[in-house]
């Protein structure tokens, strides 16, 4: 973790280095400097070009008339003179633009600036390349939705089963009532045959 930060460190001073190597300068009005009523309107001039962090305006005027001022907004917008964050005097000034955003510029002669000179600069950040992102999976598509399950039902095939042999167990004695009445007239005719034999013994025993 800490190799890797040192080697975004390394690289942030690379483009620092090679931003501050490319740095310009750049003559405000151009060949009409830093003057009343140029050709060209400082804010239109400045405008149509892009400003830098590290780039340098170059400032030349009457340094016995003129000068330039520093200042913020609201004093650039009522050319405040006496408030300046800033003063650049003498014929030929330099002025590092060293943060980005907007910088406002106007002579330190009221008169001249009440008529329009003055300017602002817009510096622009230093554009860095944004560590490349590592590029993420592609997320899991999403199942697919199931088909419902279709069971087929096995065909009905008619099953034969052998016929099963009824035995009938012999039943025991007296169950059945064709049994019950043998056994009933065999018991009866030996009762009747005992009662005549006995009345047979008395018949002959009289006699």
């Amino acid at each position: 973790m800490a190799s890797q930060k040192s080697i975004w460190f390394l690289v942030a001073m690379f483009i620092s280095f090679l931003s501050s190597s490319h740095a310009v300068t750049l003559e405000v009005g151009d060949d009409d400097g830093w003057t009343l009523n140029p050709i060209e309107d400082y804010n239109a001039w400045s405008g149509r070009l892009r400003f830098l962090v590290n780039d340098t305006l170059y400032f030349k005027y009457e340094d016995a008339t003129d000068s330039v001022l520093v200042v913020d907004k609201d004093d650039y917008e009522n050319c405040n003179v006496d408030n300046a964050i800033e003063k650049l005097d003498g014929g030929e000034s330099y002025f590092k633009l060293e943060q980005p955003g907007p910088h406002y510029f106007i002579t330190g002669n009221k008169s001249n600036c009440d008529q329009g000179q003055k300017l602002i600069v817009s510096v622009l950040h230093i554009r860095t390349q944004s560590p490349p992102s590592t590029p993420r999976a592609p997320s899991p598509l999403p199942p697919a939705p199931s088909s419902p399950l279709t069971v087929t039902p096995p065909s009905a095939t008619p099953v034969l089963n052998p016929p099963t042999s009824i035995v009938s167990s012999p039943s025991p004695l007296g169950s059945n009532p064709a049994d019950k009445a043998s056994s009933t007239s065999t018991v009866i005719s030996g009762t009747t045959a005992a009662s005549l034999v006995t009345l047979i013994i008395a018949l002959c025993s009289i006699i």
